[in-house]
């Protein structure tokens, strides 16, 4: 039986890439770099090169549909995207792959991710043979949350039944994960819920190279209980992603050749327009004028782009600005559910002015309990709510609320 190749992984890590070396079977952590981009990273072995791209590189946009149809997932993963107002570039390479989260009757749970086009250093001198997500090489058990720092920031992963389900990069760099942490990851684990996604974190790993490093506030969040630990080394996932920015590096530098190019034609044709005084001078200017601009806009190209990604999370944030707010309405009624009790609800239709519930519980005292915490929240008692009893039907008790605001 032949060797299997070696393969390197150059991976963001705590405070800047890391260098991995190995196969399939394991990698082994070759060198931890302060490198911030993998462009700068010197010396890279000269085996197949792997490039895992840090969480902040990528949108992941979870959804629910109906189909079991593979060849319509791509699709309908677009079409949902183009709804949030993202249009990846198709001329920037294949950035956009989608994933199974789970397959239920009533239809297939999905991960789509965008990955932004990669800017200036952030591909290795030396083009990768491919490319993932640093999210999806570090799989978790079962429903889990991890936390994590790359590149100085913390992110998370929430993972169904041990597959990735969404992962986010925040703007928070304190020492140990906090509150503010806390709520992001709670605002992404109600947006998954509206999606159809149900995720209850049942362990936490918070993967740090600090030992000292304290839970604390994710426990106190999530009543879960939590492990401190290094993070473990990546694997290569099973279904490989189909991620491949286009050559960023190898495109500019033909940019230059080609604008170096129309100068020197630029300043040819001037010599030879000087001779006729005041109109070189005028095309002299012109030329001038254009170098001016296209410096400016390659100056501006990086913020534009970091004002567009923005933007788009800010969007995704709408129906939490709002007055009665949708999301904490349901947060509001997920709190008045009697814990371990099997209630559950399964459509939740919710406006700032209408409610609409439909649920079932194994037996009708869970129902009443359910009904009676909704009249009883502060938070809701704005709402008349319309409660009919729970009826009977094959799989226990089904019940239907609707509420209008006052």
């Amino acid at each position: 039986m032949s060797k299997a190749a070696e393969t390197t992984l150059i991976v963001p890590g705590e405070a800047g890439w890391e260098i991995w070396t190995g196969t399939a079977a394991g990698f082994t952590l070759k060198e931890a770099t302060d490198i911030q981009f993998p462009g700068d990273i010197p010396d890279l072995p000269g085996t197949d090169l792997i490039q895992l791209f840090p969480v902040k590189s990528v949108t992941a946009i979870p959804m629910k549909v109906t189909s079991d149809d593979e060849a319509l997932f791509p699709d309908l993963a677009l079409l949902h995207a183009e709804r949030l107002g993202i249009r990846p570039d198709p001329m920037a390479g294949q950035l956009t792959d989608l994933f199974v989260i789970g397959r239920e009757p009533e239809g297939t749970a999905l991960l789509s991710v965008f990955l932004r086009s990669p800017g200036e250093g952030e591909i290795p001198a030396r083009t990768p043979k491919e490319f993932d997500l640093s999210a999806r090489a570090f799989p978790l058990a079962g429903d889990s949350l991890a936390v994590w720092k790359e590149l100085g920031r913390w992110v998370f992963s929430l993972s169904s039944g041990g597959n990735t389900a969404y992962c986010q990069a925040t703007s928070i760099s304190t020492h140990a994960p906090d509150q503010a942490l806390a709520r992001e990851i709670r605002l992404a684990l109600i947006q998954l819920s509206i999606q159809g996604i149900d995720i209850r974190p049942s362990k936490i790993f918070v993967w740090t190279s600090d030992s000292e490093t304290s839970a604390s506030a994710l426990i106190g969040e999530f009543r879960a209980t939590a492990e401190v630990a290094p993070r473990p080394a990546p694997v290569l996932p099973a279904i490989r992603s189909k991620l491949l920015p286009a050559d960023v590096r190898a495109a500019r530098k033909a940019a230059e050749k080609k604008r170096n190019i129309t100068l020197a034609v630029a300043a040819v044709v001037l010599a030879y327009l000087g001779v006729i005084g005041w109109f070189g001078y005028g095309v002299w200017k012109d030329v001038s004028r254009t170098k001016s601009l296209r410096a400016q806009a390659e100056e501006a190209a990086p913020d534009a782009a970091a004002f567009t990604i923005h933007s788009q999370k800010w969007d995704e944030l709408a129906l939490t600005r709002e007055e009665n707010s949708p999301v904490e309405l349901l947060l509001h009624i997920a709190n008045s559910i009697p814990p371990n009790t099997g209630l559950r609800l399964r459509t939740a239709e919710i406006s700032a002015a209408e409610v609409k519930l439909i649920g079932e519980a194994t037996q009708p005292g869970p129902i009443n309990q359910f009904s009676l915490n909704l009249t009883k929240k502060n938070e809701l008692i704005r709402f008349d709510w319309q409660r009919p009893s729970p009826q009977q039907s094959t799989r226990g008790w089904e019940f239907t609320y609707n509420a209008v605001l006052r």
